[in-house]
């Protein structure tokens, strides 16, 4: 508990960063007349509209935490990211059918829902080809993902030029594969809700076979552990999660990366504490990020996987140029 304490803190902090922060700023004053009923104009908009979208990027976050969490236990590489199996090019076709095919749904459940499904349905492919010849190890994963997420890639590209029809697509789906937390209404919050309790549950129960796969293949088999059928099984569970941040979020770089680590050195290796460690602090991230994003360039908004991108990229280079030491 002394050890959440401090994470709890800074997600409050970054929560209260991110209830204020925006185009108008809202004093403390404001936002805590907001919270206890005031019926203001700016009252109802903080309300209605930037508070449940500060709600909505810490769950991303959160799960984008847990995701890269489980994908760095999985490949025991602290460099391993969220996206490596494809799951973001995934999402991205997804993405990009709900936003230029005329499909007659609702757009933000369409949106949410295909790239889920893209983003699934990538990890499904990766596992099916990397097990072409007996169980999959994580070289044939890593490098299955690798050429799954190209072809994808690709694939978006001529998607973009064969379905768009101004240019006012084309943005938007660019402004999306850049990420960016859209405000949801309360049936989607409560469902995102859900879908992170959900995740944080899943997680800690990898997390005695993540703990175990760490001290190496014939180690956990001698525990009890099957690896092969674990780590099917793990990187399904945190292709979902990662697979439900993108559906609500789009692509928002380096978080997955960034928490984990930060976990790690808080609590330690041991999962069970170092997950929901790990989903606070990418829940922090996200939150306070996504304020930046709002507040730094007015009327603008910047897209969310800038700044995460601007932050993230220095701390990978400097977790490379450490592994590159040792």
């Amino acid at each position: 508990m002394k050890r959440a304490l401090p994470l709890l803190l800074a997600l409050s902090s970054a929560l209260a960063f991110g209830a204020m922060a925006g185009h108008d700023w809202a004093s403390p004053g404001r936002l805590f007349s907001a919270l206890s009923g005031d019926t203001s104009l700016q009252s109802q908009l903080l309300m209605v509209w930037r508070l449940p979208r500060v709600l909505a990027a810490a769950l991303v976050g959160a799960l984008l935490g847990l995701g890269g969490a489980i994908f760095q236990g999985v490949f025991r590489n602290p460099l391993a990211e969220p996206y490596l199996l494809g799951s973001s090019g995934g999402a991205a076709i997804g993405a990009t059918i709900a936003l230029l095919v005329p499909l007659g749904l609702p757009a933000g459940p369409a949106l949410a829902g295909l790239s889920f499904l893209g983003a699934w349905s990538a990890t499904w492919l990766v596992l099916a080809i990397a097990g072409l010849h007996g169980r999959p190890d994580t070289a044939g994963l890593l490098l299955a993902g690798v050429a799954i997420a190209a072809m994808l890639g690709a694939l978006r590209s001529f998607l973009m030029l064969a379905l768009s029809d101004d240019t006012v697509n084309l943005q938007v789906v660019l402004s999306w594969t850049l990420g960016g937390i859209q405000t949801p209404d309360m049936a989607g919050l409560a469902l995102l809700s859900g879908l992170v309790v959900a995740a944080l549950a899943l997680s800690l129960r990898l997390a005695r076979g993540l703990d175990l796969l760490g001290l190496g293949e014939e180690q956990a088999f001698a525990f009890g552990l099957d690896p092969a059928r674990f780590v099917r099984i793990a990187v399904l569970v945190g292709a979902g999660i990662v697979a439900a941040a993108v559906a609500y979020g789009g692509l928002v770089a380096f978080v997955g990366l960034i928490a984990p680590h930060l976990a790690r050195w808080w609590t330690g290796p041991r999962h069970a504490g170092m997950l929901p460690a790990s989903a606070l602090i990418g829940a922090a991230i996200v939150c306070a990020c996504d304020g930046i994003a709002r507040a730094v360039l007015p009327p603008a908004e910047v897209p969310l996987g800038l700044i995460t991108a601007l932050f993230g990229g220095p701390f990978f280079l400097l977790l490379l140029a450490r592994r590159l030491r040792v």
